[in-house]
């Protein structure tokens, strides 16, 4: 026997093995937000004296002087926007001040604290309590209707001619007597 056993009085050390472990599936990729879509920002101290043009949302915190604003998606005109110009996109949110036409082919909101001078066309609008607005609102949404010619009837000898109003715009047509 050695002097320098190195078995003696010590415990047998036991090999270790690793614990199994489960196997996770990576996370889910979520789709991204809405918010995460592309935008485009016309920031304070920017002044853009011109039409504007965006194939994304666009938001206003700046001045833009011009003809017009064309977007595909939205159009938000921020508290220290100022547009002088027509807006024309899928939705329109005004909380700063706007002096032109709006049209929105969805929805137009004016917030509490939203300045606009000018007519809105939108099938969709919302003003907020506190909101200034001076122009006309059109909320009729078969405005491609209206391009459409009236389909002609022909009438008996003797009718006489009528205006029938359906909806809120007045239309020709025919009034027929029983005789």
């Amino acid at each position: 026997m050695s002097m320098f056993d190195k078995q003696k009085g010590s415990k047998q050390p036991t090999p270790e093995v690793p614990e199994p472990r489960a196997t996770q599936p990576p996370p889910a990729v979520s789709p991204a937000p809405a918010a995460a879509e592309k935008s485009t920002m016309i920031g304070r101290g920017i002044r853009v004296a011109g039409d504007v043009t965006a194939d994304s949302n666009l938001k206003v915190e700046g001045i833009i002087e011009g003809r017009s604003i064309e977007s595909s998606h939205d159009v938000d005109i921020g508290e220290s926007g100022k547009v002088t110009a027509s807006i024309s996109a899928k939705v329109v949110r005004i909380a700063g001040e706007v002096t032109g036409d709006i049209n929105g082919t969805e929805k137009v909101l004016i917030s509490k604290s939203g300045r606009v001078q000018g007519n809105v066309t939108a099938p969709r609008v919302q003003l907020e309590d506190g909101a200034l607005f001076r122009g006309s609102i059109d909320m009729n949404p078969a405005k491609a209707a209206e391009t459409k010619p009236a389909p002609v009837a022909s009438a008996p000898a003797g009718a006489k001619a009528a205006v029938v109003e359906a909806g809120a715009r007045k239309e020709p047509g025919l009034t027929l007597k029983s005789g």
